[in-house]
Formats: C-alpha cells, sequence, structure tokens
C-alpha cells in the first residue's frame, strides 16, 4: 500500500552535536535517538560485526540464579567507555570502538538473597559534576541500582567506589515496614536531574492487597543523601472520588517499576506509576485512585508535585503506565511546545504539554462496560485521547476468532463466546474475562523513539490477548504465586479472591485473535497521524517443517526501537530472536541478524573511530523463555 507523505523538517532548537548515549533512553528525555548518520537505508545491508563480548554470567552464576534471570539492558558512553550492567547488577566498561574490556564492578549479590521475582538490571546512570575537571576522581560517575536495594555510585574510568557517597560508595535504602525479603526490588536506571537521584522501586504483583507503597525517593548525587520521598498514593487531599472511606491506608503499590524521564532544564522529573495493590480486585481501595496509573510531574530538588494526569481510573486489568516517558518539541501553529510522549498498556499513546499536563489532543471521558465482582468498586469511564489512534486492536467478538485450520478457528469462536468479552476495560468476573491487549500490552517498558527532525514517535505493540477469572480464596490459602508456561495463579492475600491468568490460545497454542501479534507503528506527533503499521516478527522458528518465505504474523515483544539521524530505525524485541533494521519513511525491514539469545532489550548506537555501531545485549528473557546468552555484540559497517 502507498504512505502518506511525510511532514515536512523542523529544525529543533536543540540537537545533539556528535552522538552521546549518556543515559538508559539516550537522553535523560528518554529520545532513543542518535544523530549519527553513517548508516542509512542504502547500506544498512552490508552491517557485520564487528566484536562480541561475553560478560561470563552463563558461568560464574548457580542454575538456580541463572533461571531466574532476564537481560533487557541497554549500554551507555560514559567517559570515553561503553558501559552496560548484568542481571547480576555487575558493571562492566568496554572499549567503544573495540569491545576490549576496560574495568568492571561486582557489587555481590548475594546467592542466598531470596529473590521471587527475576534478576534483573535494566540499565545504568550517570553523571558529571560541572565544577571538576574531568580526570578528578568521581568528577564523572556511573550510578548502579541494584535488587537487594542499594544504590551506588562508581567513577566512570575506573569503576572504583565514590568514597564520599553515602558509605564508602552505597546507600543502602529501606522500602519500609511491611516489606517482605526480595518482594520490593531496583531494577531501573534512575533519572538525574537538579542534583538529584530520582529512583522509583518494583513491587512484587498480587501477593497481597497491602502491599509496600510505591515511594519515589530522592538523593543527593554528591553525597548520596537522602533529599526527599513522594508517595503516588497521598494520604491526605483530593476529592472524595479519588480515595474512599480510608481506601488509601489499605494498598500499597503504585510504584515506579519503568524509568523515570526528566527534563533537566526545567528541573522536572516524569513518572509512569503503575496500579494500587492488588492489579485485578480494587474492591478495598474504591475511588479513582490517584496518582496509580498516571503520569506525574514533579520538582527534582524537591519532590513537589507539579501536576498529573490519571490515564487509568481504579485499575483492575493490571494496565500500569510501563514505559519511560519520551520528551520532545513539538511545532504546532507556528509554536514550539514542550511535550510529553506516553504510550501505554492498553495501546493508547497520550501527548501532553510537559509543562502542565494539559493533553496537546483532546482527552474524552468515555463510558467503559459495568458489572463486577461483588465488593468491587468501578469508574463509570475512562479516559481515551482521540489521536493518535491505537495502537493496537481493542476487542474481540466470537466471529472475529482466528485459527491455522477451520477446526481450531472453530474452537477459538467457542472459547470468546463463553467469555465476557465487551472491549477495553470489561470488568474482571468468575465468569472470566477477555483483555484485549493483554497485561503485558500493547506498548510495556521499552518505550518509543522519536525522529526529532520530523517529529515522528515509532513505538512496538504487542497484540494478543489473555483471559483473567477471579475465584474464591480457599480458606487458610497461602501466598504463592504459582507460575507455568500458559498460565499463573496469584493469591491476592487480604481480598475475598486469587486470580488466574492465561494467554487465549486455541488448542495448537496460537492466539485466538488475528495477526499480527506484534507490530511497529510511526506517528506524527504534530497532527497525531498514524503514518505507517506493519507487523514485527516471523513465526517461523514456531512451525514444524521449515518454510522458503517468512510468515511475518508478528510476535509479542518486550524491548524498545531506535532511531537514527541516518534514517533507519533498528529494533530487536521480538520472540524469533532477530535484531532488525527498519526505513523509518515506509516501516520495510531492511535487515535482520539473528542474535544468539534472548531479543528482548533495546539497542543503541554511537560513533567511535570514525565508524557508527548498533550495539545490544542479548540475554535470556524468564517470560518468554529465550536461549541463554551473555553477549554484547556490535555491529558496524566493513572498513574501508
Amino acid at each position: 500500500m502507498a504512505h502518506p507523505p511525510l511532514p515536512p523538517l523542523f529544525i529543533p532548537t536543540r540537537l545533539p552535536a556528535q552522538t552521546p548515549w549518556d543515559q538508559w533512553g539516550a537522553t535523560a528525555e528518554g529520545t532513543r535517538y542518535t544523530a549519527a548518520a553513517q548508516i542509512v537505508p542504502g547500506n544498512v545491508g552490508h552491517l557485520k560485526v564487528a566484536w562480541r563480548y561475553s560478560t561470563g554470567e552463563l558461568s560464574r552464576r548457580p542454575e538456580a540464579m541463572l533461571a531466574n534471570s532476564t537481560s533487557e539492558t541497554t549500554p551507555i558512553l560514559a567517559a570515553g567507555s561503553l558501559v552496560t550492567c548484568t542481571p547480576f547488577s555487575r558493571v562492566i566498561a568496554l572499549d567503544p570502538a573495540t569491545g576490549r574490556e576496560k574495568w568492571t564492578f561486582d557489587p555481590k549479590i548475594d546467592p542466598r538473597f531470596k529473590l521471587p521475582d527475576q534478576y534483573i538490571c535494566r540499565g545504568i546512570s550517570q553523571w558529571t559534576a560541572p565544577d571538576a575537571p574531568p580526570e578528578t576522581p568521581c568528577a564523572q560517575r556511573i550510578i548502579l541500582a541494584t535488587v537487594d536495594m542499594r544504590l551506588i555510585a562508581l567513577d566512570a574510568r575506573s569503576g572504583r567506589l565514590c568514597d564520599g557517597f553515602g558509605d564508602k560508595g552505597t546507600v543502602r535504602i529501606d522500602p519500609g515496614k511491611l516489606h517482605h525479603p526480595g518482594e520490593v526490588k531496583l531494577a531501573a536506571p534512575a533519572a538525574i536531574a537538579a542534583g538529584s537521584i530520582v529512583i522509583g522501586t518494583s513491587v512484587l504483583d498480587n501477593v497481597r492487597a497491602n502491599a509496600p507503597r510505591g515511594i519515589i525517593r530522592a538523593y543527593d548525587v554528591r553525597s548520596g543523601k537522602a533529599l526527599w520521598t513522594f508517595d503516588p498514593i497521598p494520604q491526605t487531599g483530593g476529592s472524595d472520588r479519588d480515595w474512599m472511606g480510608d481506601s488509601r491506608s489499605r494498598t500499597g503499590a503504585a510504584n515506579v517499576w519503568s524509568v523515570i524521564s526528566a527534563d533537566t532544564q526545567r528541573g522536572l522529573v516524569f513518572l509512569p506509576t503503575s496500579s494500587a495493590s492488588p492489579d485485578y480486585y480494587g474492591g478495598l481501595r474504591p475511588g479513582d485512585n490517584r496518582h496509580a496509573n498516571s503520569v506525574v510531574a514533579l520538582d527534582a530538588r524537591t519532590g513537589a508535585l507539579v501536576w498529573a494526569r490519571q490515564l487509568i481510573h481504579h485499575d483492575i486489568w493490571d494496565y500500569d503506565t510501563p514505559a519511560q516517558p519520551t520528551l520532545i518539541d513539538i511545532q504546532r501553529n507556528g509554536q514550539t511546545i514542550p511535550a510529553l510522549v506516553q504510550p501505554t498498556k492498553q495501546g493508547y499513546v497520550f501527548v501532553l504539554d510537559r509543562r502542565t499536563g494539559a493533553p496537546l489532543f483532546p482527552i474524552d471521558e468515555v463510558p467503559v462496560p459495568q458489572g463486577a465482582m461483588p465488593g468491587e468498586w468501578l469508574s463509570p469511564t475512562q479516559p481515551r485521547p482521540r489521536l493518535p489512534k491505537p495502537i493496537v486492536p481493542q476487542s474481540v467478538k466470537p466471529d472475529e476468532a482466528w485459527g491455522f485450520t477451520p477446526w481450531d478457528r472453530g474452537k477459538c469462536r467457542d472459547l470468546i463466546a463463553r467469555y465476557r468479552s465487551e472491549g477495553l476495560f470489561t470488568p474482571i468476573t468468575a465468569r472470566g474475562t477477555i483483555t484485549y491487549p493483554a497485561a503485558s500490552g500493547g506498548a510495556n517498558w521499552g518505550a518509543g523513539a522519536i525522529d526529532p527532525v520530523r517529529q515522528i514517535y515509532y513505538i512496538n505493540s504487542s497484540r494478543i490477548a489473555s483471559v483473567i477469572r477471579l475465584r474464591k480464596r480457599a480458606p487458610g490459602a497461602g501466598g504463592t504465586v504459582k507460575l507455568s508456561a500458559t498460565e499463573d495463579v496469584s493469591p491476592m492475600a487480604g481480598t475475598p479472591y486469587e486470580v488466574k491468568r492465561e494467554w487465549l490460545l486455541s488448542p495448537l497454542g496460537a492466539p485466538c485473535t488475528k495477526p499480527p501479534w506484534g507490530g511497529l507503528t510511526a506517528i506524527d506527533l504534530r497532527t497525531g497521524r498514524t503514518l505507517w503499521d506493519v507487523p514485527l516478527g516471523t513465526i517461523n522458528d514456531k512451525v514444524a517443517i521449515p518454510l522458503p518465505f517468512d510468515l511475518t504474523l508478528g510476535t509479542p515483544n518486550i524491548g524498545g526501537p531506535i532511531a537514527t539521524k541516518g534514517g533507519v530505525l533498528f529494533i530487536a524485541a521480538t520472540m524469533d530472536g532477530y535484531l532488525r533494521a527498519i526505513d523509518m519513511a515506509s516501516g520495510k525491514e531492511l535487515w535482520r541478524d539473528s542474535l544468539p539469545g534472548g531479543s528482548q532489550t533495546t539497542p543503541m548506537s554511537y560513533m567511535a573511530g570514525g565508524r557508527q555501531f548498533v550495539v545490544i545485549a542479548s540475554g535470556q528473557h524468564m517470560w518468554f523463555q529465550t536461549k541463554r546468552s551473555d553477549q554484547i555484540i556490535a555491529y558496524a559497517l566493513p572498513m574501508n
């Protein structure tokens, strides 16, 4: 099909002069963009592996730790090195041009540390003192957050601990009196703005109603001194509908497990908050549950609330705000508007003025299905942006069932007819409710990438459904989460119910919803118009016989894209294990290469030694059950 023309060029007031990738999302604003332009659509097909590096984690970790680990890291550039972390919080610095190891730091996570969820380190942060010579120890420092709740400062040049930070380089964070061992961890890189390190926490979902509170904490970047805290569940104030009765005292979470963005010029940080606990039953927390499921802007110096916009009222679908907000200046009607772009699990993309939270495209409160379990409270409406249009389907009916054969299509039709399926925000009940998209997204933590010149936003998405049902908790039922490859059961202790979740699959194991099951979308941020939408991923490795053609039906995906000035977008993320190059103008795939392990990480790109490199970490992903690997791979065009 023909694609609509690209919008005209807009030259932003601030574009990187070189090609820094100095934070997890390329910049503090989460742009995932590089000004490197050596690789273009006409030559990307010549990309080759330039170097590989093995972290050694496969040989140095006990089997129990490896089995419970996930690779989702993206490296950064710091002090002339390429620096990254492993799922076990080891920090490694490499020569960006050769992959030669320069230094390592091991925080020594105790193998006996009880972690019911996965070992993970999505990335690290860095900070440079503006008033110190570069050669001064710890003038440039790496900030590491560990799963066992430590904040560590390292000298970016040597990897040595910064003695003046906390206790000889380490701040130990107490998550609060309510926590159980391992129930709270640090997994995402911190945001740094106005001299503050701002960090959220990952809280284990659906174990109990009174989960630990999702407190946001800030520390002085020089000394490690605690500066302020912010509770996304405000203990006072708000309207009667925000938190009814004493509901705010009987819940927890609303935490920030994803990545925080920063507007360093304005001294603001932007928090993507999650659901209040537990995810699937809110009878103990009636009300809209302000500021859960929101984008929250805080003053980085003081923690004072600047503005907040709730994207879901009273979430009972586990539709956390999953991704780092992306900050971009948008040109509209002759004015430059500082904007924030927030993708969501339910498939919406909200575009807001980041100074005030005001929508740049109208947001309507629309009626949603009602009729919940006894004791539940539901919001009668939910917010829906008029533009951009949703990046995923949001409903499925029996006559829309899909299958490889008439037989399994019929089985899927029967399954869909069996459950409640009234579109987005259908209440969770004992009968079973189809959630489409599933709680894994839509969008997830990988977030989107921008072309700041044409103001285009690129976002990947998963497009499969799940079935969620509540059932009465048995007397004396425990608090253990039961996991399998196709379903899980979570206790939600303290409520009348436990929750069972499973994928909506045919007897042949295929999704009952129409493909593509994963996609990539380009959106013009000035107009909200979708420029193109293409499937992302093949299922050739899932069929029993080799095929001479690609079965490009898309796959669920975790990880995000990066955009380049050269007009080539890079993304892995899919279940088929490829790193792909995509034409940013059309969505056409230009190149791909098979990775040695899982591909659920976000790549990055930079210039070094006169060459543009594209780098990605490849390792196991616990959810996707991908192949194990501990490699970092760099691609570049062949040298002349």
